[in-house]
C-alpha cells in the first residue's frame, strides 16, 4: 500500500472525522496527564464545533488528508499569518498508521502548499507531552524557537526557513 496526499475542502466528512480524531487524542492526553481523566463528552463536542478548521480553506489556507490504500488515514494543515510566514497545524496520523512514514509526507506537503501561498517560512506550536511530534519536527529541520503566539496549550514553538 501506498501514501497519497491531497487538498481536501474543511467541511468534508474525511476531514470531519479526522479533525474528530485528532482532537479527541490530544485533549484526552492531555486531561489524562494533568487530571486522570478523558475529556469530558459535552466539552469535546463544543470544541470541535467551535473549531471548525475554516482557517485552513482557500485562498488563504490549506488542508491536506493523507491516504493509506486510499482510506483517511492523516491529515496537516496550514494557513497564512502573514504575507510571508504561515502557520503548520493540525499534523495528525491515526495510531495505527504511524510508522510508515505518513507523517514525514504529510508536513512536507504541507510544506509546499505553504510555499504556494506565498509563504518563505513556517511556524508551529505543540505541547510537551507531544514527544514524538516535536521529534518529528526536529528531524525535518525545525528550530524551536521563542513563543510566536499566545495560544493556550503551547509549550514549544518551532520554525523552519522554506527554501
Amino acid at each position: 500500500m501506498t501514501w497519497t496526499i491531497a487538498p481536501e475542502p474543511v467541511d468534508s466528512p474525511a476531514a470531519a472525522a479526522l479533525w474528530r480524531a485528532y482532537y479527541t487524542e490530544v485533549s484526552d492526553r492531555y486531561y489524562l496527564l494533568h487530571q486522570g481523566r478523558r475529556t469530558d463528552p459535552a466539552e469535546l463536542e463544543r470544541e470541535i464545533a467551535a473549531n471548525t478548521g475554516g482557517e485552513l480553506a482557500p485562498p488563504t489556507g490549506r488542508l491536506l488528508i493523507a491516504r493509506y490504500g486510499g482510506k483517511p488515514a492523516g491529515s496537516a494543515g496550514v494557513r497564512l499569518l502573514d504575507a510571508t510566514t504561515a502557520e503548520l497545524t493540525r499534523v495528525f496520523v491515526h495510531e495505527g498508521m504511524r510508522g510508515k512514514g505518513g507523517a514525514a509526507l504529510l508536513v512536507g506537503a504541507a510544506e509546499e502548499a505553504a510555499r504556494d501561498l506565498g509563504a518563505e517560512q513556517l511556524v508551529l506550536d505543540t505541547r510537551s507531552d507531544l514527544t514524538q511530534a516535536r521529534a518529528l519536527y526536529a528531524r525535518l529541520g525545525y528550530t524551536e524557537t521563542g513563543p510566536h503566539n499566545d495560544a493556550a496549550y503551547a509549550e514549544h514553538w518551532f520554525r523552519k526557513v522554506l527554501n
